[in-house]
């Protein structure tokens, strides 16, 4: 007995509207099931949408909030404004990029006021990773509520993850404001992190994509990896696990600068690991991570090797941008665009494989980048979580790699299973 999941082409429904259907397999059963637009666009509350239609979860409670502009209720009101109408907010701790998003990635984030609040900020991305006592210290609950790209090398999960531990230091309540995964909550991708290179990018060994929601994950965190925190999750309403973030009705703010839309998030996944190469992976223009590309690169022809391969739901054209910041800053590249035709079908962590076998076997000029510090780790290693993919890469033993990586998936899989709540 086996079960799988096909997604089918569209079919007509009701005033010839095109609706996705799918076939679903449980044994040798063969299952269709149409997803007419209505059961894709039901209204979802996040747990702000909650705390808004209930000030009782809240009743009483003093709160330190970790949150930036992605914090925002169903009707876009800010959860900062939300808390501080409701007398419940006390302090903000505000993730890299700032409490509003002002900030580019890898820029210092100050203590500071908020404007329009007037509410003290605490920065969780400068000397201090995690709220210290002191600043918990009229607190009675922690709460977190910022929209997450499900990707692992991502610095807000490792925030998530400090305020869990100052929490349970400081024996304070830490509530999650559940939000969907963009990326659903379904597929798993990549290796699982090696503990040896855990970071602040990559904390835990969870796999490159992982299919769960903030609160789910900072679950499996909790109990898994020994935080043991007082942690509650306020659920949300009307989300399933099949649905990608443009099938929730929701708007989708961008989470940061580089971020900008949800087929950004999704390609995420495989070309954020070209930020440890000296390939310029978009940053400084309007495709970040869709868009990869160097001043020795022949666009063309790595763009007609690569949809030689027909890796499923994408295909590559040929780009030329200049950066405007970040690598190759004013100089002219080429290079290849990325273009999603399927997010059911891509596996954007093999694309990403994928590309950078393909550099390293017809580029002399390809290298990825040395640690930062003497006796440091590779960039590149810190985002794939080991050693053992880059060694692959550059001696063309992928397939061996990927067969191994998708054994330790699957042994993830098995324990993120038990903290589904929806």
């Amino acid at each position: 007995m086996f079960s799988c999941r096909i997604r089918a082409a569209h079919c007509l429904g009701a005033g010839n509207d095109s609706l996705p259907f799918y076939a679903e397999m449980h044994g040798p059963q063969l299952i269709f099931t149409i997803k007419t637009e209505a059961d894709h666009m039901k209204p979802i509350l996040c747990g702000i949408d909650r705390i808004e239609a209930d000030p009782k979860i809240l009743k009483n409670q003093k709160v330190g909030l970790i949150t930036n502009h992605t914090g925002v209720s169903r009707e876009l009101d800010s959860t900062i404004d939300i808390l501080k109408e409701s007398g419940n907010l006390v302090c903000l701790f505000a993730p890299e990029h700032g409490v509003r998003g002002e900030l580019q990635a890898g820029a210092a984030v100050s203590d500071s006021v908020d404007r329009n609040s007037g509410v003290k900020v605490y920065s969780l991305y400068g000397k201090n990773r995690k709220p210290t006592e002191a600043m918990l210290r009229d607190v009675d609950a922690l709460v977190y509520d910022i929209q997450d790209v499900g990707a692992r090398y991502y610095t807000y999960l490792s925030t998530m993850a400090c305020g869990m531990e100052a929490a349970k230091n400081a024996k304070k309540k830490f509530m999650v404001l559940d939000r969907p995964n963009p990326l659903g909550g379904v597929k798993t991708e990549g290796d699982i992190l090696n503990s040896e290179f855990s970071s602040f990018i990559g904390r835990y060994p969870i796999p490159a994509r992982y299919g769960l929601t903030t609160g789910e994950l900072a679950g499996l965190i909790n109990c898994e990896f020994g935080i043991g925190c007082d942690l509650e999750v306020v659920k949300m309403d009307g989300w399933k696990r099949d649905r990608y973030f443009e099938e929730t009705g929701l708007d989708f703010l961008p989470p940061s600068p580089n971020i900008p839309t949800l087929d950004t998030a999704l390609a995420y996944i495989g070309t954020c690991l070209f930020e440890g190469t000296n390939v310029s992976e978009g940053r400084g223009t309007t495709q970040p991570f869709l868009m990869i590309g160097a001043p020795w690169m022949d666009g063309f022809r790595t763009t007609q090797e690569l949809n030689r391969l027909d890796l499923p739901g994408v295909k590559f054209c040929p780009c030329y941008f200049t950066p405007t910041f970040s690598k190759y800053e004013g100089k002219h590249c080429e290079g290849i665009r990325i273009q999603i035709r399927d997010k059911y079908r891509i596996q954007p962590f093999r694309m990403g494989v994928a590309i950078l076998c393909s550099l390293q076997k017809n580029y002399e000029e390809f290298s990825f980048l040395p640690p930062y510090k003497a006796g440091g780790t590779a960039p590149f290693d810190l985002l794939a979580g080991t050693k053992e993919l880059q060694a692959a890469i550059q001696s063309g033993n992928v397939d061996s790699f990927l067969k191994d990586a998708d054994s330790r998936l699957a042994g993830f899989e098995k324990i993120r299973n038990q903290y589904f709540l929806y």
